[in-house]
């Protein structure tokens, strides 16, 4: 992949028919969402993942080894996590919270490809208030009708049930609010999630920086989300973000 495709005003998912052409999309889109993490200065202590549903094997996903600095991230370091949580495919070490979190959501979602996760400068202090988000911003009209709370004290998820947990929480959201934890979001793509991903924490930051913000009536943001909320505009907004973070995202293998 010499360079990423241009932008276009085309809104639909690029299809790949043939499995083993669709695994090296997925992966390369992983890579790239991980190194656009780490130039947001994300994931510096270690902390959150993104994954994404094998197309061959699709109750297995892909994670970035355990170890990888997310700015360092390529497609070879990327390992492939079994239903059970061990090693299908690569060298490295599973993020054993990666597991516990993103396999039950996996499991229990199967429209998704991706799910997002990491301690975000504005996610993580929002979530402490354990609310969902306003109408405040046009962003923030995204989600307003496509949000979940997980209302529950075990931050560090240790046990599969506790992942099992934010996932029934989620349930058709595209985003959680994990109580005193941060941001989750999923998507049909890595591209969609990641891209949520990234707007989430914007609309965070808003609702941080203005905590006597005046939100639009309910009906205003009915009409803001017909633009703001279709799955399109997350697999645009990593586009974008690809465009200005990585210049050249053939480093990613």
């Amino acid at each position: 992949m010499a360079s990423y495709p241009p932008v276009s005003r085309d809104r639909n998912e690029p299809i790949i028919e043939d499995l083993d052409e669709l695994r090296l999309h997925r992966k390369r889109q992983t890579a790239l969402g991980y190194q656009c993490f780490g130039a947001l200065r994300y994931g510096q202590l270690g902390d959150g993942h993104i994954t994404a549903r094998d197309p061959i094997l699709t109750d297995h996903f892909w994670l970035l080894g355990y170890g990888i600095p997310f700015k360092n991230a390529t497609v070879d370091d990327l390992v492939l996590v079994a239903p059970d949580g061990s090693l299908a495919i690569g060298d490295g070490e599973i993020n054993t919270a990666a597991y516990l979190i993103h396999a039950p959501i996996h499991q229990a979602r199967p429209d998704i490809v991706s799910a997002a996760h990491v301690h975000s400068p504005y996610g993580t202090p929002w979530s402490a208030n354990v609310k969902p988000f306003e109408p405040i911003s046009q962003e923030s009209c995204g989600f307003v009708f496509d949000q979940a709370i997980f209302d529950d004290e075990e931050l560090d998820i240790v046990t599969f049930e506790g992942g099992q947990r934010i996932a029934k929480a989620l349930g058709a959201a595209k985003l959680a609010i994990l109580r005193n934890h941060g941001l989750l979001t999923v998507g049909a793509s890595v591209a969609e999630a990641v891209g949520w991903y990234v707007m989430a924490e914007r609309v965070a930051e808003v609702h941080v920086k203005a905590p006597n913000a005046v939100p639009i009536s309910m009906e205003g943001a009915k009409k803001v989300a017909e633009v703001m909320a279709p799955p399109w505009v997350g697999r645009k907004s990593f586009e974008w973000l690809i465009r200005d973070l990585i210049p050249d995202p053939s480093v990613v293998g």
